[in-house]
């Protein structure tokens, strides 16, 4: 293991968390502000998203569902700790699997497999893939997904 490596794994870390307490709590700067500016992200719709205005499109669909009165009144999501491997000392790889509580309890859960890049000394997200494996039947995601009414 290089002298860098644990720093740059900590930090790494700190990143996934933050995606997801910047998500969960509606600071979609904070959160874009993650990204590097050229990343890409793939939700499994069909479409990469790239660059962060277009990634932001994400957020806003997302937070609007919630906010129409249909959707829960909360989101949170549960990261497992990130398996990360080095390309070098500013480029790496990672993996984590995910759980989504709502007010109504478990909606659903899956994995992101990311790469992340150093800008200026910080890790950013070079792009970030998300799959979902599972949800809960007549849940939210459920409904965005198309599996019930």
């Amino acid at each position: 293991m290089e002298d860098w490596e644990p720093g740059a794994r900590a930090e790494i870390a700190a990143l996934v968390t933050a995606y997801n307490a910047h998500g969960d709590r509606g600071r979609f700067d904070d959160l874009l502000a993650l990204f590097a500016e050229d990343a890409t992200m793939d939700i499994g719709d069909g479409t990469t998203y790239t660059g962060r205005d277009h990634i932001a499109e994400i957020f806003t669909d997302t937070r609007d569902s919630v906010l129409d009165g249909d959707g829960p009144r909360f989101l949170q999501h549960h990261t497992t700790p990130v398996h990360v491997a080095f390309e070098d000392a500013d480029h790496a790889v990672g993996e984590a699997y995910f759980t989504v509580f709502s007010d109504a309890g478990v909606d659903h859960w899956g994995r992101y497999r990311d790469a992340y890049v150093r800008v200026d000394g910080t890790w950013r997200f070079a792009s970030r893939r998300v799959r979902t494996d599972g949800r809960t039947p007549r849940g939210w995601a459920d409904k965005r997904l198309g599996g019930g009414a």
